[in-house]
């Protein structure tokens, strides 16, 4: 089935259960807030910047995108990128984009104004769907992108130049658009690293979204009690596939903005996560921390917490060790992907192989 039927179905039978959390340790809020609320409150000093939604929420909001994209003209075939840091908007406009038919095109923040200009161009984008850290680079090369006709921004005070996301979405319709879109439809355009040159185009289709899915719930085992701590970038494959695992298993994700060790360890305290995907410096940082006796574990409810995975990296057998002794109750893997293969589990070691760390690992599912 498509991706998107997977987002139908939670909104349909989780409806009320909360689908995602946005924590941003570096700004601070009232009080914990819906994002329907969100607007309505000032800005305090008092707590940290939360936001939730629920899967019905979730379903609306991408509904809402979907609606509006197809008033504009944007329809099955067309590209729209997306050019934002890791937010509780992110993947309902992901989503958003997919129930249109049109492909998405999920950008790397870290991209100068000359990448960007090159693989809107590349990827022959549509429309544009940006955030405030990206104003500047957008502004240098707006007008050297022939075939975008439209700039949506996210965020306050949107520039001359854009149109603005909250205020055109908010009162489209929340029904499901009527477009039928099959596994064999063309879904995404992802861009490689660009590490021996300018980004390459990956295309994929629904099937490789939908398959990503199946490898991350048979490789981590995800099921509806699991809380998901997602700190990587959403533009990346790794970060949004590993999360495709709490998608089918209609489980809670929470985005973290920030890999300070006490927001990393006050984060899965308080929102009780259960799997938690680190690198191998944000692993290295903890366990240092608690070495100097900045973080103690006795601080926090960790209990629930039942596996820690690793990739994209080589991982010293000799950090896993460190970390068993911290955390012997704890379940490992390590997972290697590529972006032409949707993303993380190409191979990887399997939780029941942690005497073999600092091999490569296995192929994984499918």
């Amino acid at each position: 089935m498509p991706i998107t039927d997977l987002l139908t179905r939670n909104a349909k039978l989780y409806g009320d259960d909360i689908s995602l959390v946005e924590l941003n340790p570096e700004i601070q809020e009232r009080s914990p807030v819906t994002w329907k609320e969100y607007e309505l409150i000032q800005p305090t000093t008092s707590t940290i910047y939360r936001r939730e939604i629920s899967w019905r929420v979730f379903d609306e909001k991408a509904n809402r995108f979907a609606n509006f994209l197809l008033s504009r003209g944007i329809e099955k075939g067309h590209k729209v990128a997306i050019l934002l840091m890791n937010c509780l908007e992110w993947l309902p406009i992901y989503f958003g984009i997919l129930k249109t038919g049109a492909l998405v095109v999920p950008m790397n923040f870290r991209y100068t104004s000359e990448e960007i200009k090159y693989c809107i161009n590349l990827a022959e984008v549509d429309a544009l769907v940006f955030g405030p850290e990206f104003i500047s680079r957008v502004e240098e090369i707006c007008g050297q992108l022939p075939k975008l006709g439209m700039l949506l921004y996210v965020g306050e005070t949107c520039p001359a130049y854009a149109e603005s996301y909250d205020r055109f979405t908010s009162n489209c319709s929340s029904n499901a658009p009527s477009i039928a879109i099959s596994d064999e439809d063309d879904a995404a355009i992802y861009f490689s690293s660009g590490t021996t040159g300018f980004p390459k185009a990956i295309l994929h289709k629904h099937r490789s979204l939908t398959h990503s899915c199946d490898v991350e719930l048979d490789h981590h085992g995800q099921t509806r009690d699991d809380i998901f701590l997602c700190i990587p970038p959403l533009y990346h494959t790794g970060a949004k596939m590993h999360w495709f695992g709490s998608l089918l298993s209609g489980s809670k994700a929470v985005i973290l903005r920030g890999v300070s060790p006490k927001w990393i360890m006050d984060a899965v305290s308080d929102e009780k996560c259960t799997i938690v995907w680190l690198l191998v410096p944000w692993a290295q940082d903890i366990l240092d921390a608690l070495d100097r006796g900045e973080l103690d574990l006795s601080d926090y409810n960790t209990s629930q917490w039942r596996l820690m995975h690793i990739g994209a990296q080589p991982v010293p057998p000799s950090l896993i060790k460190r970390w068993k002794e911290y955390f012997p109750e704890h379940l490992y893997d390590t997972n290697y992907g590529l972006s032409e293969s949707i993303g993380p589990g190409c191979v990887h070691l399997g939780v029941e192989n942690i005497h073999k760390v600092g091999a490569i690992g296995i192929p994984g599912y499918g």
